[in-house]
């Protein structure tokens, strides 16, 4: 049995246990405490049923962390609730645990934290650097939100928003993180959106679709990264950008528009172009307005800035730039490649190198080193 397996049944696992009366802190460590016993036990005695094997360790370990508190009478009614032998039940429980995770008791930053950590099986790590906070801090809030949802029944449901955000963040780091969580993403989505009828949800959907399209060309062969301009779009998966597009449309036609339906729009005119010279910047600059109006997201003015510098030109790129903090995430590659459109390259040579010591992961880290040796090598010519 691979971890691959356990880490697809995890979620559904701790469902049960909650479902069946365990606070959500009490059962994340008794499955936590099955896991470890499955992988110390699987590979020479694997179960006829991995699910049902992990719901019976996982409900013992609960039963008898319990004991340790409770009266005997408790623990007599606890013993009685133990799941029968037998295959468990074929229900997936990780969209409810995406709206447990997301309970209006919990801020929206902590609840992000939580369902990344116990549902989307992230680590502290990974999600500190998601925030751009030390992992220490990260370790805090995700402890404090264990607290306030122990007990939390699903009859309490979450916030829509705020599982959407999950469910984007998710998305985000099974794209261009280490952890492939992308595919797991967009199925929840679509299991959130046959749920609930709501543009946002279709946006959010149509949003991972457009740009999971892209994946396929988003690196070479030897693993280094290949800039939106320079794909192979024969590679992209046009499949998944006519349903995407189609699941815009049809948001958009509602007037409700959102900041996942307008980052969609923006993914679906890239998607819409044959080259990158045909793009259609003008109209891409204007949702990011959009988007900026209902954001008034830092990152998203960044976005803007590269935007603006394909429609109107560099330096007027470089002058939306120049509004900006200079400590956002990227905003010295962004200067880099404005500079280098302008024709200094100099100066973006030295921006390039600048930003690949500030990079947040070894492929970005090893492009923009690449950046700036080819232009350092183009000015010695």
């Amino acid at each position: 049995m691979n971890e691959a397996l356990i880490r697809s049944l995890t979620p559904s696992v701790l469902g049960i246990l909650v479902r069946r009366g365990a606070d959500f802190a009490a059962a994340e460590d008794a499955v936590q405490d099955a896991l470890v016993e499955a992988v110390r036990v699987w590979p020479t005695d694997p179960p006829r049923d991995p699910k049902g094997w992990l719901v019976t360790v996982a409900w013992r370990r609960f039963l008898d962390a319990t004991r340790a508190d409770a009266a005997r009478r408790r623990r007599e009614g606890l013993i009685d609730e133990e799941p029968a032998p037998g295959p468990a039940p074929t229900v997936d429980d990780t969209l409810q645990l995406y709206f447990l995770c997301a309970h209006p008791s919990l801020t929206p930053s902590s609840a992000v934290a939580l369902t990344l950590r116990a549902v989307g099986g992230l680590t502290t790590r990974q999600i500190a650097h998601a925030y751009l906070v030390p992992e220490a801090t990260m370790a805090q809030r995700i402890s404090r939100a264990k607290r306030t949802v122990s007990g939390v029944r699903f009859d309490q449901p979450g916030d829509v928003a705020t599982v959407l955000r999950v469910l984007y963040l998710v998305f985000n780091e099974g794209y261009s993180g280490d952890v492939d969580l992308a595919a797991e993403a967009i199925r929840l989505t679509r299991q959130l959106a046959a749920a609930i009828d709501h543009p946002e949800v279709a946006g959010l959907l149509a949003l991972m679709l457009l740009h999971h399209a892209r994946r396929a060309a988003r690196t070479a062969p030897d693993g280094s990264l290949v800039p939106l301009a320079e794909q192979d779009r024969g590679r992209w998966d046009t499949t998944s950008i006519a349903e995407g597009v189609e699941l815009l449309q049809a948001a958009l036609a509602r007037d409700r528009l959102g900041e996942f339906q307008a980052q969609a729009a923006i993914a679906a005119l890239h998607a819409d172009a044959p080259t990158a010279e045909e793009t259609d910047w003008v109209q891409i600059v204007e949702w990011y307005d959009e988007l900026a109006r209902l954001t008034d997201s830092p990152i998203v003015r960044l976005n803007r800035a590269v935007a603006v510098g394909e429609a109107d030109g560099p330096r007027a790129g470089l002058a939306a730039l120049a509004a900006l903090d200079d400590s956002l995430p990227r905003h010295t590659a962004v200067a880099a490649y404005l500079h280098e459109r302008d024709g200094d390259l100099a100066t973006a040579a030295r921006l390039y190198a600048e930003a690949a010591l500030k990079a947040p992961n070894l492929a970005e880290r090893d492009h923009l080193t690449r950046q700036a040796a080819r232009l350092n090598a183009r000015r010695c010519r």
